[in-house]
């Protein structure tokens, strides 16, 4: 008899992909996870993590920016859920990058107002000792920035892998009078790198990088400034990307749409479509 399959369910996630100006182009944050976590341990990511129920509450909901565009470009997602992938992202990019999408009492970047770093400082510290979010920037008076954040992609896990994820990528820039950091619990590293030297770190085996965190890599490292970034990620179509899953020998493959194995995606097209995971590293092989 036949075994029936079960495949995990998806739990609904967001990325930032967080940048700013460098010299002849631009920089990227990642963190590095730690080696002993669940999902993508040793590898370079962007930050990122699962939705919170509190995400879509309406306390939160009524401290926030931004809310009319919500839904652009996120086929079948309701308001209410669409607004919780954003509020998920400004709170997941400020629990483990430091950074906070917000407007103060000013109506300006938070970080502006006197006072405003030490009170983001201290308030990433309450947020992980279980502050709610909420609680927190209505105590401040900022207003979530959601009009901050750019959607640019829809990566969903394979229906093989233990731990699924239905994630949305976010474009950010980081705001000038903030400095990015690493959280340090599930992180052991926070660094800015140029698209092409991730890239390139992770050809040479020094990094890993995700598929996903990879494709993402390429589409930036074209681009000659923050503001050419943001205007792809503007207009870009948003399809629901995917990968598929297999083996060539024990070797475990993943595929990307428009690989030999995997039919392609309209609006999706990525410079490397096959990768290798070996070792836990993924490398881009040849598509056959």
């Amino acid at each position: 008899m036949t075994r029936a399959v079960t495949i995990p369910p998806l739990a609904p996630a967001s990325t930032v992909a967080l940048i700013r100006p460098a010299a002849g182009g631009l920089e990227v944050f990642m963190v590095k996870r730690h080696t002993a976590v669940a999902v993508l341990a040793s590898a370079y990511v962007f930050p990122g993590g699962q939705l919170a129920l509190a995400d879509s509450a309406g306390d939160i909901a009524a401290l926030c920016d931004g809310l009319s565009g919500v839904r652009d470009r996120m086929a079948g997602v309701l308001d209410d859920e669409a607004r919780a992938f954003h509020v998920a992202a400004v709170r997941e990019l400020y629990e483990e990058a430091g950074i906070l999408l917000a407007r103060n009492r000013d109506g300006k970047s938070v970080g502006e107002r006197s006072g405003d770093i030490d009170a983001v400082d201290k308030g990433r510290e309450a947020l992980a000792a279980g502050r709610p979010f909420a609680t927190l920037v209505a105590a401040e008076r900022w207003r979530l920035a959601l009009d901050w954040l750019t959607l640019f992609a829809h990566w969903v896990t394979p229906d093989i892998e233990p731990r699924r994820f239905d994630a949305y990528f976010f474009l950010a820039v980081e705001p000038e009078a903030q400095d990015a950091s690493h959280c340090g619990r599930e992180t052991s590293a926070g660094v800015w790198m140029r698209p092409a030297d991730a890239i390139a770190r992770c050809r040479a085996g020094e990094i890993a990088l995700p598929p996903p965190t990879w494709t993402t890599l390429r589409q930036l490292e074209p681009f000659g400034s923050v503001d050419e970034a943001m205007a792809w990620a503007r207009s870009t179509t948003v399809p629901r990307i995917q990968p598929g899953f297999g083996f060539q020998g024990t070797t475990r493959i993943v595929t990307l749409p428009g690989d030999s194995a995997l039919a392609p995606v309209p609006g999706f097209a990525a410079k490397e479509t096959r990768f290798a995971l070996e070792n836990g590293r993924w490398r881009p092989i040849e598509s056959l």
